[in-house]
């Protein structure tokens, strides 16, 4: 009785390592194959990126060096430095790129300094800043700031405008509150009230003293006097 449990013990086992060692379907085979290949590449490009960079960071010690600290000078303002590597290799392309930042940061920094130069101690208020065919954030820094000239001009000129029709005799002429479409703020919109009222008042007073002159020499009233209201000071 032991020997047929036995027997049939070793026939099931028989059986299934027959079944475990049967040849494995085209399916499965293809797929062990197919994993195999896919994994195979990841760790040899893996292995690949490792050797190149230890290569890089071992024979450019000295360059990355120096490009940090190129880097470490651009970032204190010094945009006089340039990062000198002169291969075609990876670092020499980004070195390359960081000299046109720089050299752009430097051409930048020097136009608006000669610009307002020019337009501040010189007072050619038709300056402007170029720095060539500057594109992107590069092109909206130098409209921003030849935007502001133009915004600190415009308000200046109408002031001249004013005064010097003052200076001629014609009190006709005041300040415009709106240039090109948008009205002035700020201290703009209260020198250019003060400029109205100014000519408002001159305006007054010469008609006040055309009044009692007129009064005093064609009629012969003696008695006249002038009355300009709203008026305090030498005004009075």
């Amino acid at each position: 009785m032991k020997q047929a449990v036995g027997t049939r013990i070793k026939s099931r086992a028989r059986r299934s390592g027959a079944s475990g060692a049967s040849p494995a379907s085209p399916a499965v085979k293809e797929k062990k194959a197919a994993s195999s290949t896919f994994r195979a590449p990841q760790r040899r490009s893996a292995r690949v990126h490792e050797d190149e960079w230890d290569q890089l960071s071992t024979s450019n010690k000295d360059e990355i060096e120096q490009l940090v600290e190129v880097l470490k000078m651009v970032k204190s303002g010094d945009f006089s430095v340039r990062f000198n590597y002169e291969k075609g290799d990876i670092l020499g392309r980004a070195g390359e790129l960081l000299n046109d930042i720089i050299g752009l940061n430097e051409h930048l920094s020097t136009e608006l300094v000669r610009v307002g130069k020019i337009v501040g101690q010189e007072g050619r208020m038709t300056e402007r800043a170029s720095v060539g065919p500057a594109k992107g954030s590069w092109a909206t820094s130098v409209n921003s700031v030849n935007q502001l000239i133009g915004d600190l001009v415009a308000p200046t000129n109408e002031v001249a405008r004013v005064i010097t029709a003052v200076a001629k005799g014609d009190l006709s002429q005041k300040m415009f509150l709106e240039i090109e479409g948008r009205p002035v703020r700020g201290e703009f919109l209260r020198i250019g009230t003060t400029v109205n009222s100014m000519v408002d008042q001159l305006n007054s007073f010469a008609a006040e003293v055309t009044r009692v002159a007129k009064e005093v020499g064609n009629e012969g009233k003696l008695g006249g006097q002038a009355d300009v209201k709203g008026v305090s000071g030498t005004w009075r």
